[in-house]
């Protein structure tokens, strides 16, 4: 492409949109392939202007709008739409509420291919229908078609993105404490445990509290899968005094004992577990008294059906440490991205 001075850029299409900012405005004053007349000099000129891009696109040059469209096809992205292109990018919409997840692998494969930029929101990320995912576009305003040809078969029987919805769940609690058991204190779990499944398709078979007693634990957590719980959370008594069993009937109910603390602060003491298919979460008290722990970090991924392995809770070590935030910010921060 060659630059071409305004005033002989007069009769000629232009190969790229004009844009006009100013304080409070941003937006094409002239669209790609609009033929520059006499009267648009001063336009041009008042917007600082000098020299434009006019003409035909060299063979074998795509325009940035079309690049963006065909990325936008490649990209497969499951629960999601694209919109645009505008400004010669198109915007990933999310039309589910669910988990977002990203092929990492090839989200850096095409964005070591040259000219194309794709930036997205962070992997294992809570979104709603509505939400805005990912960005695709390239930084110049014609790229050799290669490029985008290379990056389409990159994605060949791949999705780039995905959203994936969150699945109904019946949730069995049970709050464990003898304190509490014996009305000494007042239970502050279970109004904390509700409201956060009341962000998910859940309903609660039932909310039992126990002594500190191992065989009460675990005959009352046999009594809600028995009614029907596929997911059970059990809260308090998760730390390493001798009166605390509840990892302890979790491991003896469980098949598979993920972890018993995760490298997340708060909430280091937290418990994953699996009977069968059936998660069993141990939560740990920090979840009282603090608007955020780990425990909202993995509901998420639990309503999305997808199990946890060990590698997973490892990769939290980076970003497993709450900031403090107040006001807290969660999730747009960096708390559970992993």
């Amino acid at each position: 492409m060659k630059k071409i001075k305004v005033e002989d850029a007069v009769g000629l299409p232009l190969m790229h949109d004009i844009t006009r900012m100013a304080r409070d405005y941003k937006g094409p004053v002239f669209r790609r392939g609009h033929v520059i007349k006499k009267e648009d000099i001063e336009i041009l000129h008042d917007i600082g202007k000098k020299t434009v891009y006019a003409g035909e696109a060299e063979k074998g040059m795509i325009h940035e709008e079309e690049c963006a469209l065909r990325l936008s096809d490649a990209a497969n992205a499951n629960g999601a739409h694209f919109e645009g292109p505008s400004e010669g990018k198109v915007v990933l919409i999310s039309d589910i509420s669910g988990m977002f997840r990203v092929n990492n692998s090839l989200l850096n494969s095409i964005n070591e291919i040259g000219d194309i930029t794709i930036s997205c929101i962070p992997d294992h990320f809570r979104v709603g229908q509505g939400d805005r995912l990912a960005s695709l576009r390239i930084v110049p305003l014609y790229t050799d078609e290669s490029q985008i040809i290379k990056a389409e078969e990159l994605c060949k029987d791949k999705s780039l993105f995905e959203v994936i919805p969150f699945q109904p769940k019946r949730a069995g609690v049970i709050i464990t404490g003898s304190e509490i058991f014996n009305r000494r204190v007042d239970d502050l779990f279970e109004p904390v445990v509700r409201k956060k499944l009341s962000d998910y398709p859940c309903e609660i078979t039932g909310v039992v509290i126990c002594d500190d007693d191992l065989d009460m634990i675990i005959n009352s957590a046999r009594s809600l899968l028995d009614a029907g719980s596929d997911l059970l959370i059990f809260a308090g008594g998760m730390s390493v005094d001798p009166d605390d069993l509840t990892p302890q009937a979790i491991r003896a109910l469980a098949s598979e004992v993920i972890s018993h603390g995760v490298c997340a602060q708060p909430g280091n003491m937290t418990e994953i577990a699996y009977l069968g298919d059936v998660a069993l979460l141990g939560i740990p008290g920090a979840a009282v008294n603090l608007p955020v722990t780990i425990f909202d970090v993995l509901l998420p991924q639990i309503f999305a059906g997808i199990k946890f392995s060990k590698q997973d809770l490892l990769r939290l070590a980076q970003g497993g440490l709450c900031m403090g935030c107040r006001p807290c910010h969660f999730p747009r921060c960096t708390y559970g991205r992993y």
